[in-house]
């Protein structure tokens, strides 16, 4: 088969969205010779690897302006069709959500869906994003032969709002990179030097932005402290948007000298600091896999989280879940697991496990698989 993968946001910071194209193409490979274009904007130094690694991966540049007046993804929409048409592909799978599938003329064509959280919470994005999904994305929804979800709590969200037929979306898991897992003192320590933290500390790690609920935590922090915990609460990752409310919190609650904002965080850093943490804080109010936590359980750091969307899925009986808007709730688990030191063994020892059940060579085999089926379709 001739496959194309549009993988734009490989050209991106890595994060969590990014992490899934980049896994999946490195793992391809492993499973049944096929010859893959990897569709993205610009050079990068990832994929140059990659190209030299495999003699069946092939680099295809197409160049998006990224200032536009309706957003990255319209442009997506009209200038890759124009491209990919003449490359005569068997499949093309877009990696990130939003299809260019409705000039497309030939492929087969195959989406996979993180979440609808532009649908179920708009307020966490951009109006031209929103409204794109809101009147353009049942199209391409509609349009694509085989939608890929992450979870199924995302799946059955398809089906409610979208009513697509179940049969027509497959299920496949992320999983960790298996750098993600428990490490030796020394390498711990100098990331505790490279970011300057002396103290033990609860860690949180992703976007700070609304959708990731950060001033739950910052208040169930603030009562945690009331008990006698020392800990310094961690918040590693890049600033989003909607941010200011966090930091009014701080200053409201006097936080200032015990909660500590690194930045994005380079990948190659995140390991050490999963290890660093004495516990791992995951309070969003949704996410259609949230990689993070597997992270973590992958390092063998205790895991609290909320009990929404997929995450019951990723974290199972291996960690804690609570209500991400019961700030007494997230306190209590908090002060639990921080001083009970058979409880937090129990939790890393069960973390490693389950994190084991989620690994990418996997996901790339399920993936081939939808491939081959789209590719017998008539």
């Amino acid at each position: 088969m001739k496959i194309g993968i549009i993988a734009n946001s490989i050209d991106d910071i890595k994060t969590g969205v990014a992490s899934y194209p980049y896994n999946l193409i490195k793992y391809l490979p492993y499973y049944r010779d096929n010859e893959y274009y990897i569709i993205h904007y610009k050079k990068n130094e990832l994929i140059n690897n990659m190209i030299k690694t495999y003699d069946f991966i092939n680099d295809f540049i197409i160049p998006i302006p990224k200032k536009t007046p309706f957003g990255h993804e319209i442009q997506k929409m009209i200038l890759i069709p124009t491209k990919l048409n003449k490359m005569d592909f068997d499949i093309i799978h877009d990696t990130y959500h939003f299809g260019p599938f409705l000039f497309l003329k030939k492929s087969k064509k195959i989406l996979t869906v993180y979440d609808l959280t532009p649908l179920l919470f708009p307020e966490t994005h951009r109006k031209s994003r929103v409204l794109m999904h809101k009147y353009i994305f049942p199209l391409i929804l509609k349009s694509s032969d085989k939608i890929i979800t992450d979870s199924y709590s995302t799946k059955s969200d398809l089906i409610k709002y979208f009513k697509i037929p179940e049969n027509k979306i497959k299920v496949i898991y992320l999983a960790a990179d298996e750098r993600f897992k428990p490490l030796k003192e020394d390498e711990i320590n100098k990331i505790r030097q490279k970011y300057k933290l002396k103290n033990p500390f609860i860690l949180y790690v992703g976007t700070v932005e609304p959708r990731k609920n950060i001033q739950t935590l910052l208040k169930a922090y603030y009562k945690l402290k009331k008990q006698g915990i020392k800990h310094k609460l961690v918040i590693a990752g890049k600033i989003g948007w909607k941010y200011k409310p966090i930091f009014e919190t701080i200053d409201k609650l006097d936080l200032k000298k015990d909660v500590i904002f690194t930045g994005y965080v380079p990948d190659e850093d995140l390991p050490a600091l999963y290890n660093a943490a004495d516990i791992f804080i995951y309070p969003s109010l949704y996410e259609g896999f949230g990689l993070p936590p597997l992270e973590a359980m992958a390092c063998g750091t205790p895991v609290i989280t909320s009990n929404t969307s997929s995450l019951p899925e990723v974290v199972g009986n291996a960690g804690i879940m609570v209500d991400p808007y019961d700030i007494d709730g997230l306190a209590k688990a908090m002060y639990e697991v921080l001083t009970n030191e058979g409880l937090k063994e129990e939790m890393r020892k069960k973390g490693l496990e389950r994190a084991k059940m989620f690994n990418w060579r996997k996901t790339a085999e399920e993936t081939l698989n939808v491939y081959e089926e789209v590719y017998n379709m008539r």
